[in-house]
């Protein structure tokens, strides 16, 4: 599977032609890519014209060895286009997607949920139950920033994100950028992970 991250926007792309084809068993790169135009006309059909417009091309090394201009997706494009693939193995993605929008919008009728269900992973992950404390203290303060800023009229949404970014380094000690970095890394090189998680 053909992946790229945009290490400035935070975003990967994954190649539609290359995920089309793994859940519809298609047998080559070529065939992979008519069924994409197949579903790109279903897709049309069904409404999804902007979905298609935002969906960009960047190179990636095709099978022949050449960089070749191929068609990518984000993660929330993908997931949209996977909705439209009639295959079982794009089942399991659909009924997580339905599981995932219930669990939301049991959320949105009781807000309690959408806590718990972030302190149940946070915990899950291993952070100690004072770093949870802290951070959904954190999100809480950013959200009554976030309101006070609405209602003195800041509305760009560099400002936000640069309201995050000095968030962040409050409770970490870090920029948003570097926090995500030190996540990511292997637990290896577990020394700044176990700080973050005190």
């Amino acid at each position: 599977m053909r992946t790229h991250r945009d290490a400035e926007r935070e975003e990967w792309y994954f190649s539609v032609v290359d995920v089309v084809g793994a859940l519809t068993d298609q047998l080559t790169a070529r065939i992979a890519s008519t069924y994409w135009a197949v579903l790109k006309k279903r897709l049309k059909a069904e409404g999804a014209d902007k979905l298609l417009a935002n969906c960009k091309q960047l190179k990636m090394l095709a099978s022949d060895g050449k960089q070749r201009m191929t068609y990518v997706a984000d993660t929330k494009q993908l997931l949209r286009i996977i909705q439209s693939i009639p295959s079982p193995k794009a089942e399991p993605f659909k009924q997580w997607l339905a599981q995932v929008v219930a669990e939301r919008l049991d959320e949105i009728a009781d807000p309690q949920r959408a806590i718990i269900r972030g302190t149940d992973f946070y915990r899950a992950k291993g952070y100690s139950d004072g770093w949870i404390n802290q951070r959904l203290q954190s999100i809480e303060m950013r959200k009554e920033l976030t309101d006070e800023w609405k209602a003195r009229g800041i509305d760009k949404e560099q400002d936000y994100a640069r309201l995050t970014n000095e968030m962040t380094r409050a409770w970490s000690g870090l920029t948003v950028r570097d926090y995500k970095l030190v996540l990511s890394t292997p637990s290896t090189n577990s020394l700044s992970t176990q700080v973050l998680k005190k």
